[in-house]
């Protein structure tokens, strides 16, 4: 593991949510104590992020805030615009990380090309880190390739106990790459599985806080969202949770390569 690497161990995810359901998940997370927020340009809530962190009343420099480049704007000419594009919705001179959001549809921007736009746009000092998502081993090395392991801050993928997504992870820790698990809960699916169920009540936990903290256990960042403020602040306890070698050996067990986000033409070929 990259003792150096800048990613916080604990976020809060935005996917899904839009207008005054972020504004309001945004601003409860930030006055529970989230630091580190989680967006991207697709998610079409990039400004009310912005407007949510404007009046929380936290200073920026408290905070790591994170976007994503869609693949509409890859191409080395369109890459460095769109990320300003965001920095305009988002009300700040600079995120703290940007990501790949998802592999070029078929190739039609080369890793080479929009990795090395992306380290322009860091060069620029419109991003403090970079990295990518959902990329399988072979996009890792192709990003690699481009600008260097040490350059590549994440690889943020599904994770969760029933997809543990072993191999990548493998490979990015080998990198010194952090992995960040998104769908760490798998739509909730995992909060109702008796070994979870089972581990949480003898840990007086929550499902929700068992998991989050298997996955932070094993090294990974996580940046689940809610709209319900009981559930952020539960889910935000996860980091005080510690499980035993037992416990995490029962949730190694669950995986069975349950894959939620498949969409076609965008998704690589999975390791």
């Amino acid at each position: 593991m990259n003792t150096n690497n800048p990613i916080p161990a604990f976020g809060l995810g935005t996917f899904r949510l839009k207008g005054q359901v972020v504004i309001d998940s945004v601003k409860n997370g930030l006055d529970l104590g989230y630091r580190a927020i989680d967006t991207a340009q697709i998610y079409g809530n990039e400004a009310e992020v912005g407007q949510a962190i404007a009046e929380s009343g936290v200073a920026r420099k408290d905070l790591f805030i994170t976007t994503k480049i869609w693949t509409d704007n890859y191409a080395a000419a369109k890459l460095v615009p769109s990320l300003k594009d965001s920095l305009a919705k988002l009300r700040t001179e600079q995120v703290d990380l940007t990501l790949i959001h998802w592999p070029s549809p078929g190739n039609a921007v080369p890793v080479a090309e929009f990795m090395g736009a992306l380290a322009e746009a860091r060069a620029q000092g419109l991003t403090k880190h970079i990295g990518v998502s959902n990329f399988n081993i072979a996009l890792m090395k192709d990003a690699i390739a481009a600008v260097g392991a040490p350059n590549i801050a994440t690889n943020q993928v599904e994770l969760h106990p029933y997809l543990q997504n072993r191999k990548v992870a493998e490979f990015a820790k080998s990198q010194g790459i952090r992995i960040t698990s998104y769908m760490t809960l798998a739509y909730g699916k995992v909060l109702n599985d008796p070994v979870i169920q089972a581990i949480a009540a003898a840990h007086g936990a929550t499902t929700a806080q068992v998991v989050l903290a298997w996955a932070m256990q094993l090294g990974y960042a996580v940046i689940p969202s809610s709209t319900k403020r009981a559930n952020l602040e539960g889910n935000l306890k996860a980091q005080q949770l510690k499980l035993t070698d037992a416990d995490m050996a029962q949730i190694a067990a669950l995986e069975r390569n349950e894959r939620l986000t498949d969409p076609a033409g965008l998704s690589p070929a999975w390791d």
